[in-house]
């Protein structure tokens, strides 16, 4: 164990699925022409005056109700100030001092178990700008479609001591964004975005180190590696006597390492203060207790249900909860046909590998709940065995068609009779008399050998249970 103790803390930047920005009507869709869906109030032009977006606040609002914050009856939009060329007033409407909410928890699964982490804060903010670097021409161009999208920024406390318990946390914010159906969760478009502030300590010791701030993190994998690169190089720095600096620093994905980018900013850098265009956001103490009827079973708790009503390991239901999609997939399938751990293994195995390797997700994809049922039916049924059912499944994930229409117009139906299992396992016997007789002798690793080509001759049809009782009667 290293005698140096990490410390992490993230700061998470969510676009909220609002249809318009937070300050204007222009559109927040992704992916338009540069500059597209702007207007004078994205561009910052004088006289103009933003109109806060209120499904943006309903969404803030929802989110610190399902991590358990504390709702601010008032809170200031403030000016932060600095300049950036996408950035085009000069300043980024964001909220500091009288923050929408704040003093939240979420609980997030380790190795170690259960861990509750803090939340500090919640706010809302406008989002900025993009630069795009030409590779060809010495010039960069800024598009301004992305100018005030409305984000939340949750900012956790500095709970987490592992880049896994890191990942776990980040995994489990976005999939309480998922369940309320208000953030994508897109990291690589951009729309779940992440900080990571770290530091180390001698164990034991109280006060943080000096830490750094990581960014440029756009996948669960390039944050586990960008901390653990960090974690490792601090480390180095402090035991060859060397001082951390307190910087920002880029995680470079084709090296795998942090390089420095600029010295880390403090919040009076930015000069911050009261915007004088919007007055102090209100919020009705009826209207968060609407909302927070409102809201759906959260990832722990449906996980924990999953585990103690059909008996999942914590694992598989983690897995299975991850995406609310998936869940509800899941839970589908079951109320179909209720054997849920043998659906769960098909979720996890075959469906997941497919969705994974065609690049999709369970929404986006052929196969019904009710035609996994059917499929896992057939098996336990003895219709086809284990082996056709693998060979159906793609079938029905490609063409999203009924597994019984599949194995009926192919002819994949498992041949269970006896007396027809019984010729071919005798042609098979007979056609190697040598391979029968060193069996017999005590050479049983031969058995596979049978069984392959008895499950060769039936096309794989064979049902295994009914072969092994006439392979074991005949050769003992």
């Amino acid at each position: 164990m290293s005698r140096h103790e990490t410390v992490i803390g993230l700061e998470i930047h969510a676009q909220l699925k609002t249809e318009s920005k937070i300050f204007c009507s222009c559109s927040t869709r992704f992916g338009g022409e540069p500059n597209e869906n702007t207007c004078p109030v994205c561009f910052g032009m004088p006289g103009v005056l933003p109109v806060l977006n209120k499904k943006a606040v309903e969404y803030g609002i929802k989110m610190a109700l399902a991590v358990d914050c504390r709702i601010n009856s008032r809170s200031i939009f403030a000016r932060k100030n600095y300049f950036y060329p996408d950035l085009p007033k000069g300043y980024q409407i964001s909220q500091y001092e009288e923050p929408l909410a704040e003093h939240g928890r979420i609980s997030i699964l380790s190795g170690d178990g259960e861990k509750v982490i803090g939340i500090t804060r919640i706010h809302m903010e406008e989002d900025a700008g993009k630069s795009i670097h030409s590779s060809t021409e010495n010039v960069s161009y800024v598009d301004l479609n992305r100018t005030g999208v409305p984000l939340l920024e949750i900012v956790s406390e500095p709970d987490m001591r592992t880049p896994r318990e890191a990942v776990a946390y980040l995994k489990a914010l976005r999939g309480i964004l998922l369940y309320l159906e208000i953030c994508d969760g897109n990291m690589e478009e951009g729309s779940f975005r992440c900080d990571a502030n770290v530091s180390i300590r001698p164990r034991g010791q109280e006060e943080y180190g000096t830490r750094t701030e990581i960014k440029n993190m756009n996948s669960f994998r390039h944050v586990q590696k960008a901390l653990e690169y960090e974690v490792g190089r601090q480390i180095d720095l402090v035991e060859d006597g060397e001082k951390v600096v307190q910087e920002t620093r880029l995680f470079d994905v084709e090296k795998g390492v942090t390089r420095s980018m600029r010295g880390k900013e403090e919040a009076h850098d930015y000069r911050y203060f009261p915007d004088p265009d919007l007055t102090p956001l209100i919020i009705d103490p009826d209207w968060v207790e609407i909302l927070r009827a409102d809201l759906p079973e959260l990832p722990i708790a449906r996980q924990k249900r999953f585990v103690s009503d059909y008996s999942l390991p914590d694992a598989d239901a983690l897995v299975l909860t991850s995406e609310k999609d998936l869940a509800d997939f899941f839970e589908t399938a079951v109320a179909e046909y209720n054997q849920p751990k043998k659906i769960c293994n098909w979720i996890m195995g075959e469906l997941l590998g497919k969705l994974n390797e065609r690049g999709l997700s369970i929404s986006g994809a052929k196969i019904t709940p009710g035609q996994l049922a059917a499929l896992v039916r057939l098996v336990d049924e003895d219709k086809i065995s284990g082996k056709i059912a693998k060979q159906v499944f793609v079938e029905v994930f490609d063409k999203g068609i009924d597994p019984e229409k599949v194995v009926e117009e192919k002819g994949l139906v498992q041949i269970s009779d006896s007396s027809a299992l019984e010729a071919v396992v005798d042609e098979v016997l007979g056609a190697h008399p040598d391979e029968v007789q060193r069996y017999k002798d005590g050479q049983k690793k031969l058995l596979g050998f049978f069984v392959g080509r008895i499950i060769k001759e039936t096309k794989g049809q064979a049902n295994p249970g009914v072969v092994n009782k006439i392979r074991s009667r005949k050769l003992g």
